[in-house]
């Protein structure tokens, strides 16, 4: 396991922390910590290759590679051309690595050399625009950008602007082209999205309304159209402190969604309706833990884990596959500002 944290807050960790866990009970072992990445607040892999945000003003990612014995090796750094990246993805074709740039609200493309390393960008699309709260939407803040499931389309999460737009990669060139705009509430803040199985439904959480969406795309035209509108919260649940969703993740079976809730320090488990339209609440589960930002389950799907920031731990969960609730498993993993968790898949 792979954790993400901030190398230049107080408290923070040194590098990209190293973990190993108990595939049956879920507990957690830290095992070290690869130094030498500034502010790794996420990372992803890809094959033989970890790719890491270095979330500063002079934003920047960073190419490490895997060996065989799960050593790590920096291969090399490229500049976003933004301000704080904060979310990766590497596009369906393995030829690109797509950067979002909080600050700057801007997207990023760098093409992927043959050792895995990063070439000089290829593009960069600013957002324009702003929400009502002045505080967090004084202009745009891309939040996220990942591909659809049929591999057509990219799509950028803004909070700052309260939109979703879609992108067409051309992997000849690297650019990015805009497809078109999807719209949700004024105020919403949408942060992340994760996709249904089938590809045709997307689940939208909104970090400043304690929302979550529950929207219709087409995989063949990019379009996504905001429907149903959740809140994360259980009934009776405290208005302070205020609660700010984080993470989205889908169950591989498509029948459950889990979002984690900051400040109400709890995973909401949703169910999943009328073939991924609709979704209803279920219940919200503490994470043991203060502020989840991060949560991610393991490749087998029956364990989950939460990057508890506050709290400097992470915390892991048994899912049944079933009901989808969630029981603790394990005992919290000390690790200092934990933001991010990538359980890996590598052998």
């Amino acid at each position: 396991m792979y954790l993400g944290t901030y190398t230049t807050w107080s408290g923070g960790g040194t590098g990209i922390g190293l973990a190993s866990y108990d595939q049956t009970t879920g507990q957690l072992r830290a095992t070290g910590v690869f130094p030498g990445v500034a502010n790794p607040s996420f990372v992803i892999e890809s094959g033989r290759t970890l790719y890491a945000v270095n979330e500063q003003t002079n934003g920047s990612v960073t190419a490490i590679a895997v060996s065989a014995g799960g050593g790590l090796r920096i291969i090399n750094s490229q500049s976003t051309g933004g301000a704080d990246p904060c979310h990766l993805a590497v596009d369906p074709s393995g030829k690109y690595l797509l950067s979002a740039n909080y600050s700057s609200g801007s997207v990023s493309v760098h093409p992927v050399r043959a050792d895995g390393g990063l070439g000089t960008r290829t593009d960069l699309k600013k957002h324009t625009g702003s929400g009502p709260d002045r505080e967090r939407q004084e202009g745009p803040h891309a939040h996220q950008i990942l591909p659809d499931l049929g591999g057509k389309f990219l799509l950028a999460v803004d909070l700052g602007t309260d939109s979703v737009y879609t992108y067409r990669l051309d992997v000849a060139t690297g650019k990015l082209a805009l497809v078109s705009t999807a719209k949700v509430k004024a105020g919403a803040g949408p942060r992340h999205l994760a996709f249904h199985p089938t590809g045709k439904f997307a689940y939208i959480a909104n970090e400043l309304d304690s929302t979550i969406i529950a929207a219709g795309y087409d995989p063949e035209t990019g379009v996504l159209t905001p429907a149903q509108t959740l809140r994360t919260l259980p009934v009776g649940a405290p208005a302070t402190p205020r609660n700010y969703p984080a993470e989205v993740v889908v169950s591989a079976d498509g029948k459950f969604v889990y979002l984690s809730n900051r400040g109400h320090d709890s995973v909401a488990l949703f169910a999943v309706e009328q073939g991924g339209a609709r979704l209803r609440f279920v219940e919200a589960v503490s994470t043991g833990g203060k502020y989840p930002r991060h949560i991610a389950f393991d490749p087998t799907g029956r364990i989950l884990f939460a990057a508890n920031q506050n709290s400097n731990t992470v915390t892991s969960f048994r899912a049944d596959l079933a009901t989808g609730r969630l029981r603790p498993s394990g005992t919290p993993l000390a690790s200092p500002i934990p933001v991010c968790v990538v359980p890996t898949r590598l052998g």
